[in-house]
């Protein structure tokens, strides 16, 4: 955590006052010596008054050396005032696992419960980009999962997009609502960090099941549905692969013809070998999923 900590405030002192890091120094101190809950709670909605609410300013050494201290790390589009949050929240004392994140001895929840149970968009955007850099991550599935329900777009976006805490901590059922959800309000998969990684047969089931429910309605689907799917694709996928690639527009016909690339099934690689230019394109690493994130 030393290493996170350093970095966020090597990049504070790039962007903020000196009074104005001095002041969250203080509360970083106050928090971490076990002063009193509400400490915490006042320093942490006051953060934007004092530090101000202007982008980090980072190079890309500062982004390397995020994904260096954390793999899937991207804080490219935090704001000051998240990383002094984020700050605050790791001063919180933790060495004691099972009392973790209860300030003052007695209290029924512990303080991040609190902050969630009580914050604005903002407040709740910085808690859950900070769950990857949290002591005992393990302890933040259920955080993660709340994160996921939310209905305001910024807050899922924070938990679901440019953030590794999904992929490396959630099973496989909150990962596939959370991949699905992403699908539903149009959020771009190619920032979901992992996505090829935690790929699996359920997933590409209820993507392919949800593509045939937009299709019902005579709507289209994200190309980038299929990146999960290929190399779980079956028969009846592999259907619906080739009326992609019959009827598609160029975006998804390129995604199809990925999808069956990645699968190892002879109907998916014959299927492809009908599109030779698509296939030759994949071959000569032309054509990659990569494309969709310039889109």
């Amino acid at each position: 955590m030393s290493k996170v900590n350093n970095l966020l405030h090597n990049w504070l002192l790039k962007s903020v006052s000196d009074p104005a890091l001095a002041w969250l120094e203080h509360k970083q101190a106050q928090i971490a010596s076990g002063a009193a809950e509400k400490v915490f709670f006042t320093a942490f909605s006051s953060v934007p008054r004092y530090l101000g609410k202007e982008d980090l300013q980072l190079t890309f050494q500062d982004l390397e050396a995020a994904q260096d201290t954390i793999p899937g790390w991207y804080p490219g589009n935090w704001s000051v005032d998240q990383a002094g949050r984020t700050l605050l929240l790791l001063a919180l004392p933790h060495n004691d696992t099972e009392g973790y994140l209860r300030v003052s001895k007695g209290e029924a929840a512990p303080t991040l419960d609190r902050v969630i149970s009580t914050a604005d968009m903002g407040e709740l955007v910085a808690v859950y980009q900070s769950l990857p850099l949290l002591p005992h991550p393990e302890l933040h599935r259920h955080r993660a999962a709340e994160g996921i329900r939310s209905n305001m777009s910024n807050v899922f976006q924070a938990i679901a997009l440019r953030n590794p805490y999904p992929a490396n901590y959630l099973d496989d059922a909150a990962w596939n609502q959370m991949v699905l959800k992403a699908v539903f309000v149009g959020s771009p998969l190619h920032l979901i960090w992992g996505l090829d990684r935690r790929a699996n047969p359920e997933l590409a089931r209820m993507l392919a099941d949800y593509a045939h429910e937009r299709w019902a309605a005579k709507r289209s689907v994200t190309p980038e549905l299929w990146r999960p799917v290929g190399r779980f694709a079956d028969s009846t996928i592999i259907t619906d692969l080739e009326k992609v690639l019959a009827n598609g527009d160029t975006d998804e016909q390129q995604a199809a013809a990925l999808a069956c690339s990645e699968s190892s099934l002879p109907q998916a690689q014959a299927l492809l070998s009908r599109y030779p230019d698509l296939q030759s394109s994949i071959q000569e690493g032309n054509l990659t999923w990569n494309i969709f994130s310039h889109k």
